[in-house]
């Protein structure tokens, strides 16, 4: 806001979209994720030069180009390490890194687990497709065991990760899931991570319309998202199929029972606490826990949530108490060590 000759103005509203020609298929779902994330841009007041997008490789990785922000397109996997060293010198900036399911977990799933273990405070979209896009149509760390793909023609035989179980035992400190196709649910995501200070990372189901067609789309059709989704909000009982079904905590294990026609009060359904990290290790698994495959929805929302320092914050306050005790460091003594010989 301004003030002009005592009135209180609102700031004209800022594009985000860059002039570049916007290469992806027709039909992707990284369309709608650009989308919403220009939007989130736009209605959050920042001026362009405020904001970085980083990324690595793959068809998700485009996306620096097509904002009219600072940014850089990466290589394979090792956007983190680059996100990580733009934080740590410039902390006042508003830092994206923009990744896929291949470019995150396979060549990049050393660096991406020590960004989420340091917390430092970048915004992390995870597009999942569960195929190699960009490469044409490889099967990837989240392709389900089984698929047919370029490099798999007899199936698969690899376990896929489930990319938040693994961000949640990297210590993660905002774990999040949307989709494509539905806008709505993906910019609240959005802001939710964007408000957090710390590492927030929202796996996004992306539908690759070439190589990978459909691969969500018993959880975005009319007729079948209410029995196969579940979103999830902090502070409220865990239903879904228009809520006429809900999840009760058996122990620790999740049922389903139903909520109608004098079935179980919401009162006694799992409530949602997206603080609770137990609970969050159980709702990452809902839907892949072999004892309960098939069975469960696949949950949306945010999942858990952590107000854990950054590493930013540690590293200024080393910074800081290093200035303090000038004169007091020595390099060659450090070097040197505590424990030295002489031979010869």
């Amino acid at each position: 806001m301004s003030t002009v000759n005592g009135t209180i103005t609102t700031p004209e509203k800022i594009d985000f979209s860059s002039d570049q020609e916007i290469r992806w298929c027709p039909g992707c779902g990284d369309y709608s994720i650009l989308k919403q994330v220009q939007t989130l841009l736009e209605q959050s007041g920042r001026r362009k030069e405020d904001v970085v997008f980083i990324s690595g490789i793959g068809c998700s990785s485009r996306f620096p180009y097509y904002l009219d922000t600072y940014g850089l397109h990466g290589i394979h996997g090792r956007a983190p390490a680059i996100v990580s060293g733009l934080r740590s010198v410039r902390p006042e900036l508003s830092v994206w890194m923009i990744t896929g399911d291949g470019d995150a977990l396979s060549i990049g799933g050393n660096h991406i687990i020590h960004l989420l273990r340091r917390n430092v405070d970048v915004n992390v979209l995870l597009f999942n497709n569960e195929i190699y896009g960009l490469t044409k149509g490889q099967y990837s760390p989240t392709s389900p065991e089984g698929a047919v793909t370029r490099s798999t023609p007899m199936g698969s035989t690899d376990h896929p990760f489930n990319p938040l179980a693994l961000v949640k035992g990297a210590d993660g400190t905002f774990i999040a899931r949307s989709m494509d196709r539905d806008p709505k649910h993906m910019r609240e995501v959005l802001a939710r991570a964007d408000a957090h200070r710390g590492t927030s990372l929202i796996e996004i189901y992306q539908n690759c319309n070439v190589f990978n067609d459909g691969a969500f789309e018993i959880l975005t059709e009319k007729a079948t998202k209410p029995l196969h989704t579940l979103f999830v909000e902090h502070g409220k009982p865990l239903t879904f199929a228009n809520g006429t079904r809900g999840i009760k905590l058996n122990g620790m294990t999740p049922v389903i029972v139903d909520t109608y026609a004098g079935g179980t009060s919401l009162d006694d359904l799992w409530i949602h606490d997206e603080r609770d990290p137990y609970k969050a290790s159980i709702l990452v698994r809902l839907f892949d826990d072999p004892r309960l495959e098939g069975a469960m929805p696949r949950p949306f929302g945010v999942f858990y949530v952590n107000d854990r320092p950054t590493h930013e914050a540690k590293l200024t306050a080393q910074v800081a108490l290093a200035k303090e005790r000038k004169g007091v460091g020595d390099l060659d003594a450090l070097l040197k060590g505590q424990h030295t010989w002489t031979i010869g």
